[in-house]
């Protein structure tokens, strides 16, 4: 699991990481910051007001 800094043209930073899940955030090149959880085989993607939301949504878990 992980980011292949190679094959990208923006920066990314790895929010947390375990054995089996990665969170982590990317800078596009138009200035978004993305977001995304990497589950096992899956991945989800969220735009910076979804994340937001999630992070609240985790809290009240």
């Amino acid at each position: 699991m992980g980011i292949d800094k190679e094959d990208q043209d923006f920066e990314t930073e790895v929010i947390a990481e375990t054995e089996n899940f990665l969170a982590w955030r990317a800078d596009e090149p138009d200035g978004e910051s993305t977001y995304h959880l990497e589950l096992n085989n899956l991945t989800v993607h969220f735009f910076a007001e979804e994340w937001e939301e999630f992070l609240k949504l985790i809290g009240m878990i």
